[in-house]
């Protein structure tokens, strides 16, 4: 099943590689990376998938614990970026694959760990790309998600629309609740679930996507507007330095796919 949008990810993604491994433009936040792994404790046996990779990151922060590291991502210029930096730090474990989170071209339970982030506003069957995950994962494996936390309900259509503005790969983000019922639907007890503020420079986000010079000065004037205590973005900015800047809601959520005879409880 290919995402109805990919035209629009290929499109988008094809001009944010580069930047992905700029330290000054991505979010590449290596504290949050560590503290990820700490969550998840791989173990050294474990073969791992990063489903919606972009130049797998994550992935190539996996690999020099585990066996195995599967990176999976529709755009192949992230992917080739990816392998290229693991080349250069001679992570062999890694292996790369061309394919949609949609319809992932793997046998049910064939992962210990399977793991998305920053990924899931992109996806148009939200639903259906964690059925997928789910499945392919191995009961008693963990599953990872981590994505933006929509605003709230009054302001998340608005924020919806300008995130779409600077990148119009974007569909929507989804509430904590919506992440966690995901887990609850697929049986994937959930094990943890914390939200992280991470902050951004209005700049620096829009540079990222590229985003063209007349929208950036539409969103940089919703965000002005709001500052000067007109309409609410659902970004909540505020000046620092003399820059714009925003914090992001980044949930990270860990669960376990439950065995057929288990039916332990969900965390709360």
């Amino acid at each position: 099943m290919k995402p109805s949008n990919l035209e629009a990810i290929h499109r988008s993604f094809e001009i944010q590689a580069a930047g992905f491994e700029s330290r000054a433009l991505n979010f590449t936040k290596e504290e949050y990376l560590n503290h990820t792994l700490s969550c998840v404790a791989p173990g050294r046996r474990d073969v791992v998938l990063e489903v919606a990779a972009g130049t797998c990151v994550c992935g190539r922060s996996f690999a020099p614990m585990v066996q195995t590291v599967v990176c999976l991502d529709a755009t192949m210029s992230m992917l080739q970026i990816g392998k290229r930096e693991a080349d250069r730090r001679h992570l062999t474990n890694m292996v790369f694959v061309k394919g949609f989170a949609e319809e992932l071209p793997f046998l049910d339970s064939s992962f210990d760990i399977v793991f998305s982030r920053l990924a899931f506003h992109h996806f148009t069957a939200a639903d259906t790309a964690f059925s997928e995950m789910a499945r392919v994962l191995k009961p008693g494996g963990k599953l990872v998600m981590i994505d933006l936390e929509a605003a709230d309900d009054l302001l998340r259509n608005t924020e919806d629309e300008i995130e779409a503005l600077r990148d119009p790969s974007h569909v929507k983000n989804l509430s904590k609740a919506e992440m966690r019922g995901l887990f609850a639907a697929h049986s994937v007890a959930l094990q943890k679930c914390e939200t992280t503020h991470m902050k951004q420079r209005l700049t620096n986000w829009l540079a990222l996507t590229r985003t063209p010079e007349r929208l950036q000065k539409e969103i940089t004037a919703r965000m002005m507007a709001e500052l000067n205590n007109g309409e609410k973005t659902g970004f909540s900015p505020y000046m620092e330095d003399g820059a714009i800047c925003f914090n992001q809601k980044w949930v990270l959520l860990v669960g376990v796919k439950q065995k057929p005879e288990s039916a332990g409880p969900a965390f709360e």
